[in-house]
């Protein structure tokens, strides 16, 4: 993001969480990402990144997704709880 460059961003946290707080990405909760994996489809050659609240959850999308040939793949590290500490603290958590 600093480079200029706007990923595509999953969000795979549930839909009290996405609506608690978000980073405005797309909602994809985790259970849901094999049925709807096509949808990120267009994306397969731009990087995603990948977040939940700490980052167990996304590390297993980021597994299946590479698994299923998506090799521009990342983890947000720590997740939303890590942005809001060292990115936006104005950022709320739950």
């Amino acid at each position: 993001m600093d480079e200029g460059k706007t990923p595509m961003l999953v969000d795979v946290r549930g839909e009290e969480e996405f609506a608690a707080v978000n980073l405005n990405g797309t909602l994809i909760r985790l259970d849901t990402l094999p049925a709807r994996i096509g949808e990120l489809e267009p994306y397969r050659d731009q990087l995603l990144v990948v977040h939940c609240r700490s980052g167990a959850r996304s590390a297993n999308a980021v597994q299946f997704l590479i698994a299923n040939g998506f090799m521009n793949v990342r983890n947000l590290k720590g997740g939303i709880l890590a942005w809001s500490r060292e990115i936006d603290p104005s950022m709320p958590t739950y």
